[in-house]
């Protein structure tokens, strides 16, 4: 019992970490994103502008550039070949507008050139929209009746795996589409080098989202291990 208390102690001080940090890199996300908003592009461009740019340079003919509400709502959309810019990326004039547009565009190149992560993403997509709608149910009815049916404990688990898998996999896809970017940006001349190591500064942010979402999911995955481990 004391073993028991220990552990789940244990995981509480490591998921509140996580969380802290998770909160951290959210508050900085956003800090980097107003500041870089309010520096304009010296070039002039809106993030479409960038978009089309990147995309017509390395060849892409049939992804479409399109604006999508709401804040930091920017993405690529595989299915229908798509690059969802919110509306202060797409009609924005600034540091940030161009990074972000370029960012994207690098998940386009990817889908291009077949990278091999964001296609072993794209193929994880149909598992995690069944997972994510069971999975929690089945967790919490594993907990429950561990001692009866252990095994529905396991199926969450591996369920959760899945996800994590997923995170994890998402890691190099993203920040290869933050490499792609910045090169792009500074082999074309349109960032001068301060407007470069601006883009860096806010697409790192941006990663460091992506890998306390891995860490946090990784955490999770091992404290239902232990759950299961501890009670067959």
């Amino acid at each position: 019992m004391m073993a028991m208390m220990g552990g789940n102690f244990s995981y509480l001080i490591l998921m509140f970490a996580i969380m802290g940090a998770g909160w951290l890199v959210q508050w900085n996300l956003q800090r980097k994103f107003d500041k870089y908003s309010q520096i304009p592009l010296k070039n002039g461009m809106t993030g479409k502008e960038v978009a089309a740019k990147m995309l017509l340079e390395n060849g892409i003919h049939d992804v479409e550039i399109l604006s999508v509400q709401g804040r930091l709502t920017d993405h690529y959309n595989p299915m229908d070949k798509t690059v969802n810019l919110s509306p202060e990326v797409y009609s924005g004039r600034s540091i940030m507008a161009a990074a972000v547009a370029a960012h994207e565009c690098g998940h386009a190149v990817q889908h291009a050139r077949s990278y091999a992560f964001l296609g072993m993403r794209s193929k994880l997509v149909p598992i995690i929209n069944i997972s994510s709608k069971y999975m929690q149910w089945i967790l919490m009815g594993g907990i429950l009746l561990i001692g009866v049916f252990p095994y529905l404990l396991l199926a969450g688990i591996v369920m959760f795996a899945m996800t994590t898998l997923f995170s994890f996999v998402t890691l190099p896809v993203e920040f290869d589409a933050t490499n792609r970017a910045k090169a792009w940006l500074n082999d074309t001349n349109l960032t001068s080098s301060q407007e470069q190591a601006g883009v860096a500064d806010a697409l790192g942010s941006a990663a460091m989202t992506y890998v306390v979402a891995a860490l946090s999911s990784l955490a999770t995955l091992m404290y239902y291990v232990s759950i299961f481990l501890r009670r067959r």
